[in-house]
């Protein structure tokens, strides 16, 4: 492989960004569905509530975060916005609602904060719909 050759840096970039992107993003649905059951079961909500306005509203954000902000991340829309909030919800997780824990009951949260500061910071790539969108208003502006 020669690894000078920008163009293929650039698509293997962008191929391992969506799969990585893919991949995070599924994997933490499988946390946010049974919270987003949960809430929708209409039973008696116990969560952490690390806001201090209650088990309900803290489950809420919790669902925005795993759920809908992992189907954004897997789509590649609004990446960056998404990824905020699950950066969010993993420091609350990892350092608030795990804090006392061993490193072993934390570990999973700092994992997915790892991954997503990466996410971050590289940004979606070029296979996700932010860079489609991006390319047509790069393409209307005069």
């Amino acid at each position: 492989m020669n690894y000078s050759n920008s163009k293929s840096n650039t698509v293997l970039k962008d191929i391992v960004l969506l799969i990585v992107r893919v991949f995070i993003g599924f994997a933490m649905l499988s946390h946010g569905f049974p919270k987003l059951q949960m809430l929708l079961d209409g039973g008696k909500i116990e969560f952490f509530d690390f806001l201090g306005l209650g088990p309900m509203i803290s489950l809420v954000l919790t669902v925005i975060a795993e759920f809908v902000c992992s189907i954004l991340l897997i789509l590649g829309l609004f990446t960056r916005v998404a990824l905020g909030f699950l950066i969010f919800t993993m420091i609350i997780a990892g350092f608030v609602v795990h804090g006392a824990d061993p490193f072993e009951k934390r570990e999973m949260s700092m994992i997915y904060l790892s991954v997503y500061l990466l996410l971050i910071a590289f940004g979606a790539g070029k296979i996700s719909v932010d860079y489609l969108i991006e390319k047509r208003k790069r393409a209307s502006d005069w």
